[in-house]
């Protein structure tokens, strides 16, 4: 019983190694998890005490068990056995593509991750490349808005550095969960949004279970009082005018209100820009019908050091004005109160309309359309620009705050220095290949002076 055992070095590496892992695994891991998890509720705790609208329960909840609450949900059940069915597979099969989709969908919010390094990440790249200024807002309607409500903000869809920018002002007093397109599906991209508590969506998929999955999420967050903010238009604009948008979300969040469960208010987002780093791309994409671009690693080298020279000659930021507009919100309830027929298509276009008309000023765009329409001096472009003003402010758009000489000095310049215009004497000219390129930026603010605006 007591007599020595004599064993292979190899053997007793092996035997140490599966008895350490199994110490760690029992005793170790749920005790450093627990700790962090505990310092992790404490921080959060702090932060809702400053937070306007504090972090949602659900978005605190662990990955996997919103996951096991998404795949085993009725709904998804149901879904999953209509797919076996029409598709001549067994259940469980159709149940392990079901818990894939969910897995691809559901993110992990780290309080820590948005915002001790996101918020602070989109306010650096914000603020160093744009002057950020806020358009249309009116702070008694914001300020009357239920805090118990789901707020869910619609945006018009410009950018990639959407994301940064309303992330950046919504920070102070919100966490905000994106929908996000498959290109940010690529690791480490992919733990960031994860992270920052965004969720992943394929756009234009057909497959019915992929949508049950997702629209069960939607419903989900939604229900449990999520921040959300989504792009109707579904992509980038390609030409700088807003497009149709798509239904999909949309409907998505509507089948999660209930009579007697929470609100849902819908708040427009209007953002527009002096330049837009992608336009170029955008523009091509217009042209060719692909709307899968992305730019070379040589282009993104050579664009740094331009900006940063552009940066120093131009004594501002390079990019010129980055501005945010807020509309009207809308609540879901009052809205399905006036009319319970109204359909989503009339919600859709009632959101769009309200993003319209919010769409800020900024000087590139006003100065395009000046050029467009045939002025070429400064003193001219300065005198169009002053009377589209005029014009606007008997619309009711809201008007920038700077003078239309100075709006006029700064898009200038910043045109010049990417040569999208040259100057000959006192009067300024289109680059003939630049055209597309100034037809983009006047487009952003065409419909401010459609007949049907008003």
């Amino acid at each position: 019983m007591n007599a020595p055992v004599t064993l292979p070095l190899w053997l007793l590496v092996l035997i140490l190694l599966f008895a350490a892992v199994t110490f760690a695994s029992h005793f170790l891991f749920p005790s450093v998890r627990w700790f962090f998890r505990k310092r992790m509720e404490r921080a959060v705790s702090r932060l809702n005490e400053r937070l306007a609208r504090p972090i949602e329960p659900f978005k605190l909840a662990r990955r996997f068990d919103t996951i096991q609450r998404l795949i085993y949900d009725p709904d998804v059940a149901k879904a999953i056995h209509k797919a076996a069915a029409a598709e001549g597979i067994p259940d469980n099969v159709a149940f392990e593509r079901a818990k894939r989709y969910a897995r691809e969908i559901v993110p992990s919010f780290s309080a820590s991750v948005y915002f001790g390094f996101g918020a602070r990440l989109a306010k650096l790249v914000s603020r160093s490349m744009y002057k950020i200024r806020l358009g249309a807002m009116d702070q008694n309607e914001f300020g009357a808005i239920d805090r118990d409500a789901t707020l869910v903000f619609v945006i018009n869809h410009r950018s990639n550095m959407d994301y940064m920018l309303v992330t950046h002002l919504i920070s102070s007093s919100s966490t905000i969960a994106y929908a996000v397109g498959e290109w940010a599906r690529v690791w480490p991209l992919s733990w960031l949004v994860r992270a920052m508590g965004a969720y992943f969506i394929r756009r234009g998929s057909r497959g019915q279970l992929y949508r049950a999955v997702l629209s069960r999420y939607v419903r989900m967050a939604t229900e449990n009082g999520v921040t959300q903010a989504f792009f109707p238009e579904g992509g980038l604009s390609l030409t700088g005018a807003m497009a149709k948008p798509k239904m999909g979300l949309l409907s998505y969040i509507v089948d999660a209100s209930r009579p007697d469960g929470r609100d849902v208010i819908f708040v427009p987002v209007a953002l527009n820009y002096d330049r837009v780093p992608e336009d170029r791309l955008l523009i091509r994409a217009a042209i060719t019908g692909e709307r899968k671009f992305r730019p070379s690693l040589w282009s993104a080298l050579l664009a740094l050091p331009a900006t940063l020279w552009r940066a120093v000659r131009l004594k501002f930021t390079p990019f010129g004005t980055a501005s945010v507009g807020f509309g009207s919100p809308i609540v879901l309830s009052e809205f399905l109160a006036t009319s319970p027929d109204r359909s989503i298509d009339e919600l859709a276009d009632v959101l769009m309309d309200n993003i319209a008309k919010v769409v800020p000023l900024v000087p590139v765009p006003l100065v395009a359309r000046a050029m467009l329409q045939g002025h070429s001096s400064k003193d001219s472009i300065t005198d169009a620009i002053a009377s589209d003003l005029s014009f606007l402010r008997t619309r009711g758009v809201t008007l920038p705050r700077r003078s239309a000489s100075e709006l006029a000095t700064e898009g200038l310049a910043l045109m010049l220095a990417r040569k999208m215009i040259r100057k000959s004497g006192d009067t300024y000219e289109i680059v003939s290949d630049e055209q597309s390129l100034l037809d983009y930026y006047a487009a952003s603010i065409a419909h401010h002076f459609c007949a049907d605006a008003a």
